[in-house]
């Protein structure tokens, strides 16, 4: 029986056999698995020698100093982590009021977040984006208040693929003196990365998004006086007292390898990927009904959505079963209602529902696109005719 063809690069990736290599050295007896905290012998010297090279690998791909990589467990901690933790900050030199901006079709790593901080006394501000997706430069400025301490909004958004210009919207937070987090858990290592040059304080890293394992990420906090993040776990002080817990060896290994090959392959990979996205396009645009969701002009290479228009959503996608794709990001996967992505970018709950992800990864062949392209026709034809 054939596997499906893998096409949801966006939802995870597979780890590269190279990373996972280095990362069975890490778990035995024979290898390195002392824990990074025990300085009194050579077994934990060696276990934290491995995690401060694979800090700065991480700080290496996003142009950070190493001293400015938390290790989280993903980029849903991480997210949470720049969230709470700076508005916990600015709640203790406050005793009330604080504006937070996010866009409104952030991951709900995100959106969760900054809904629970509305409970906790925070008032937010969910912007709209514009019918590419993106979210502009003036619409940020309007939004901004007196009392706004805080604003994230994502690099890459996960179902559209769409490229916000962090650079510009993080220097409006600059000029007013307002901390900016940037999730770039769908950009870090697809497209080239420097916090410096985007001006950002807070970034957000997932392992498991750049072919390195699920269970791992990074939070980027710039070595600044102004940027001040609580703990949200406590617990022996690790990670200069901003995310305590015994740090899991392998999984840093596994995440700092990623990020290395992931700078070694960043071009290569854009420019294949996007000849088979672009591939995989041409060959659908033709057919009726069918529109690009999203940029097409600003957009990370490797992700695809697609209104089928005229078809039934659930019955094209259960009608696709030699493709495995997605309706919409993979924490929402299980929920039928449309996604509020592409509700917020305009699309009518029939196009949402009747739209579909593609995402293209560093494995995908161009034997696997000509097969998606004729399975995709032959099961929309047939559709047609019911």
């Amino acid at each position: 029986m054939r596997k499906p063809v893998y096409l949801d690069y966006a939802a995870t990736t597979p780890v590269a056999p190279e990373v996972a290599a280095l990362m069975a050295q890490c778990l035995t007896l024979e290898g390195t698995f002392a824990n990074p905290a025990s300085r009194s012998h050579v077994y934990g010297w060696q276990a934290e020698e491995l995690v401060e090279e694979a800090r700065a690998q991480v700080a290496q791909l996003i142009n950070a100093d190493p001293r400015e990589i938390v290790w989280t467990s993903g980029a849903t901690e991480a997210n949470n982590l720049a969230l709470k933790g700076i508005a916990e900050s600015y709640r203790a030199s406050n005793a009330s009021g604080g504006h937070i901006v996010v866009s409104a079709i952030e991951h709900k790593a995100v959106l969760d977040p900054a809904s629970w901080l509305e409970t906790q006394g925070f008032s937010v501000t969910r912007l709209l984006p514009d019918s590419d997706g993106i979210v502009t430069v003036d619409a940020l400025a309007a939004a901004l208040q007196a009392d706004t301490f805080l604003v994230s909004i994502m690099q890459v958004n996960n179902e559209l693929g769409c490229i916000n210009d962090i650079k510009s919207l993080a220097a409006i937070c600059g000029m007013r003196g307002i901390l900016f987090h940037c999730d770039a858990a769908q950009s870090a290592g697809k497209i080239a990365l420097d916090v410096k040059d985007l001006g950002v304080d807070l970034l957000s890293l997932s392992a498991h998004k750049f072919y390195g394992p699920k269970g791992v990420g990074a939070l980027y906090v710039k070595r600044a006086a102004n940027v001040k993040v609580a703990a949200q776990i406590h617990g022996g002080g690790h990670e200069r007292g901003m995310r305590s817990g015994t740090l899991a060896t392998h999984q840093l290994v596994g995440i700092g390898a990623a990020a290395k090959l992931a700078q070694e392959h960043l071009v290569r990979d854009a420019e294949r990927i996007k000849g088979l996205r672009d591939h995989l396009w041409q060959a659908l645009a033709d057919l009726p009904g069918v529109k690009r969701n999203g940029s097409s002009e600003f957009c990370v290479s490797g992700i695809l959505n697609v209104a089928f228009g005229n078809t039934d959503g659930e019955m094209l996608l259960l009608s696709l079963r030699d493709l495995a794709i997605s309706s919409g990001s993979a924490c929402n996967s299980a929920s039928m209602s449309p996604s509020y992505v592409l509700k917020a970018i305009g699309l009518s709950d029939e196009n949402a529902q009747a739209s579909l992800r593609f995402s293209i990864g560093r494995y995908t062949t161009a034997e696997e696109i000509e097969f998606a392209i004729e399975h995709l026709r032959s099961v929309i034809s047939k559709l047609h005719k019911v």
